[in-house]
């Protein structure tokens, strides 16, 4: 049997490795030893590691749609708490996964000031986001978890997906914001930004979502 250690593995951007027969406590170490200041990401399922190593792009997106749903939310006067890309995990449901982007929106004021997560205790985000561009959302993950709602970007496309009875489904508004037509509006504002830039990008869409609510 060969070991490798960790640092002998190198992920380019843009790829992922995949890791089998990893028990729950080498995922601990794994993360352990990766710390929290890193740019890969995490996902664990059963026994099977993922680690992926994002593309400039797909931080662009997931940056954007985060500060497109943080001005949604200063519009709407609703309060949120931002998590980013904490890793959420249930060594009883063998998953772990680490979002790009998740908020607190319905359980926000149970979680100010949280500086450590216990999900058999503390509930999952209200609200996760996705940006399918090195690799595919691990959904069964957010299912287990309990996760609500998924924003998943892919392509040039924005689906909303709903948990329902275990499972999700897309859906063509958000619960969270069901008087919005969001997945063609967050396109809109994300070309937007990437022709004008994110500043104004972010002023034409606030600038709607007021003539939206004012109707």
């Amino acid at each position: 049997m060969v070991t490798l250690q960790l640092n002998q593995l190198s992920v380019p951007p843009g790829q992922r490795l995949l890791l089998r027969d990893i028990s729950w406590q080498a995922f601990e170490d794994i993360l352990a030893e990766l710390g929290d200041h890193r740019a890969s990401r995490l996902a664990y399922s059963n026994g099977t590691l993922e680690i992926r190593m994002p593309l400039p792009e797909h931080e662009k997106a997931k940056v954007i749609i985060g500060d497109l749903l943080k001005a949604l939310l200063d519009e709407l006067d609703m309060d949120w708490e931002s998590f980013g890309s904490t890793t959420f995990k249930r060594q009883d449901m063998g998953y772990g996964i680490e979002p790009d982007d998740c908020f607190y929106i319905q359980n926000q004021a149970q979680m100010i000031g949280k500086k450590r997560l216990d999900l058999s205790i503390d509930p999952p985000p209200d609200l996760a986001i996705e940006v399918d561009v090195t690799s595919k959302t691990q959904v069964s993950a957010y299912e287990a978890l309990g996760v609500p709602e998924i924003w998943r970007y892919d392509d040039g496309k924005l689906q909303i997906n709903v948990l329902r009875g275990g499972a999700y489904v897309e859906s063509a508004t958000s619960p969270t914001f069901p008087m919005l037509p969001l997945t063609d509006a967050l396109i809109q504002f994300l070309d937007v930004s990437s022709t004008e830039g994110t500043r104004p990008a972010l002023r034409a869409f606030r600038k709607w979502v007021r003539e939206q609510t004012d109707r």
